[in-house]
């Protein structure tokens, strides 16, 4: 061995029980934080003077946990423990595994049965009706508790397994399952008719600095803030002043790095004036995209349309150091086969979506949700870092 060889080594070995050693401190923690939330359901159900206390409960333990020196444990941190008892019960083998034998807490009930202290393993819970089988426990304890805090927030047990299952095969940060939970990932995939290239669209935008701007175009864009799903009908000129009065809503749709820079930029080229309904700039790349609204379905002159608007904008409207710019027809409905014929050879980044004013039920990821959690009883446990560890 070499002196390079034996720092790398060496560095190797440090930066692997780093690791190891902040995973099982992330377990300890997930434990202890289960176990005080089996605690506190335990007294608010069975605890002998419990009425004295009602909603009172949790300020006035955060506050006597304070005085016996007790850190982290304030009255948001309890609520959170309580829930992730109630939506993880899966995990409590794992959490009681953690203290002595001789110190198993004396709870009466969890939610699959007494503490009895056996060393066989717990079975899972059983699954309500319209519920999604539970996580493996050893998929849970690969997430960190920050992911899980996140993850407890979310009421719809369909929704948080699909975000369960994502951020575990992603291996997101927490910072990229927030984002991936504000963008509505499950959502879209819910309504999209290519449900994988969906997903793998919010996959490949889980990282900090988009690469292009074809990866944060959407399809569907949901504009339920718009409030036009109550109206029996509306022209075009209402849906922009929708969007427009609920602008800071519309950017967040849009996603990070968009600005608002004109509506109803007028196009004139000889005795002719046309008017591109909404115009933004994505700072970070350095490009326009172009809005071209229809309150119908997409039709092939549309395309016609934003490809002279794009060559407009090319000729007369570029700054020396802006990128291309791109064009995002949304419209209410869109044949993918008729769109892709019409934007099909163009020289221009031109994208055609709907865009929807109510979101409908998304059962139709049920089956995606079950086949990924079923690989991940197949999986060793724990390979997923927590945020603490991650660079």
């Amino acid at each position: 061995m070499n002196y390079d060889a034996l720092i790398s080594s060496i560095a190797d070995t440090h930066s692997q029980t780093q690791i190891g050693a902040a995973q099982a401190v992330n377990r300890q923690l997930i434990a202890r934080n289960w176990l005080t939330g089996a605690y506190l359901i335990e007294f608010e159900q069975n605890g002998e003077d419990r009425a004295q206390y009602g909603a009172k409960l949790i300020p006035r333990v955060a506050e006597d946990l304070k005085i016996q020196g007790v850190p982290g444990l304030g009255a948001s941190m309890l609520k959170n423990c309580r829930t992730l008892y109630r939506v993880y019960p899966q995990i409590r083998q794992s959490a009681i595994g953690v203290l002595p034998p001789d110190s198993l807490p004396q709870i009466r009930q969890s939610p699959i049965g007494e503490f009895e202290g056996e060393e066989v393993p717990s079975p899972l819970p059983e699954t309500p009706l319209n519920h999604p089988d539970p996580l493996p426990a050893s998929a849970v304890l690969r997430l960190s508790w920050t992911h899980l805090i996140e993850l407890i927030r979310i009421e719809d047990p369909w929704k948080r397994a699909f975000y369960e299952n994502e951020c575990l095969k992603g291996n997101w940060s927490v910072r990229q399952l927030q984002r991936q939970i504000g963008s509505l990932l499950y959502e879209r995939t819910a309504l999209s008719t290519d449900k994988e290239t969906v997903i793998q669209a919010g996959r490949n935008q889980a990282g900090e600095v988009p690469l292009a701007m074809d990866s944060l175009i959407r399809d569907p864009y949901v504009l339920e803030f718009a409030g036009l799903a109550e109206r029996p009908h509306y022209l075009e000129s209402d849906l922009e002043k929708a969007l427009l009065d609920h602008l800071q809503a519309f950017l967040l749709e849009l996603g990070n790095g968009f600005c608002f820079e004109a509506r109803q930029k007028r196009v004139s080229v000889g005795n002719e004036h046309d008017y591109i309904d909404l115009v933004f700039y994505h700072r970070k790349l350095r490009s326009h995209l172009l809005v071209d609204l229809k309150i119908r379905a997409f039709q092939h002159g549309d395309a016609g349309q934003m490809n002279y608007y794009l060559n407009y904008w090319k000729d007369q409207m570029m700054e020396p150091d802006d990128n291309l710019p791109v064009g995002l027809i949304l419209c209410a409905d869109r044949d993918q086969t008729k769109a892709q014929y019409a934007t099909s050879g163009m020289d221009q980044q031109l994208f055609v979506s709907r865009y929807l004013t109510k979101l409908p039920s998304p059962d139709e990821i049920r089956e995606l949700i079950e086949s990924d959690q079923a690989v991940f009883e197949e999986q060793a446990p724990y390979n997923l870092q927590p945020e603490h560890c991650r660079k």
